[in-house]
């Protein structure tokens, strides 16, 4: 039992492993040809994997950079439902964020500031990839904001949606602006704590009626 225990433990590795080596590949690819120009057939190769192993771990191309966003997001929604009794929405989305980050940040490979910068820049400066970005943070911010709306009755369904914009949106140009002037991964998140501390500022004043 123990040694089957180890076995899945090293499967598990060689599958994490696997998968981070084709997201660096695809990133290099994209910042050498062009987004729209890079196969997945070429990404394949690169990674020293055929197609359709490819397929197994990502459903698309461009879910190369947006899968674990995509499955991870669950999180934030399952702490929004999980408000405990005599706590405000302001603090429901605060732990929100300290529980997706305590999630997610073991799962981030360690990257080099220059890595983060190419791929913030292909966000950025991809139109299919800026596209993709901006849906999923608005359909990301409208399920947050409708599970907030739900554990809060008494909460002003506008009123829940500018709090969550402005917790993410502190957020995300923190972000942004970290990995613009080529800092470290570490600085970056950071940056992103920060950010989330300066929002709550305003949105722990906020009561279960909005007010």
């Amino acid at each position: 039992m123990y040694v089957r225990a180890v076995e899945e433990s090293r499967r598990e590795r060689k599958k994490r492993l696997t998968k981070q080596r084709i997201v660096k590949e695809a990133v290099r690819l994209f910042a050498e040809q062009g987004y729209e120009q890079t196969t997945v057939a070429q990404i394949a190769a690169a990674s020293d994997v055929d197609p359709k192993t490819f397929f197994n771990y990502f459903p698309s191309k461009d879910a190369v950079l947006f899968a674990d966003v995509e499955r991870d997001v669950e999180v934030l929604y399952a702490a929004i439902a999980r408000r405990g009794p005599d706590e405000g929405p302001g603090a429901a989305l605060v732990r929100m964020v300290e529980e997706y980050a305590a999630h997610r940040r073991p799962q981030v490979p360690a990257r080099e500031a220059e890595e983060l910068s190419e791929i913030s820049r292909l966000y950025l400066e991809t139109p299919a990839l800026q596209a993709k970005g901006l849906y999923l943070m608005a359909e990301v911010q409208r399920r947050v904001t409708d599970a907030l709306a739900e554990a809060y009755p008494g909460l002003d369904p506008v009123t829940a949606a500018a709090m969550v914009g402005a917790l993410v949106g502190a957020i995300q140009q923190a972000t942004l602006e970290s990995v613009r002037r080529g800092r470290s991964q570490k600085e970056l998140w950071e940056s992103a704590r920060r950010a989330a501390d300066l929002a709550a500022r305003g949105l722990l004043a906020v009561r279960e009626d909005g007010s």
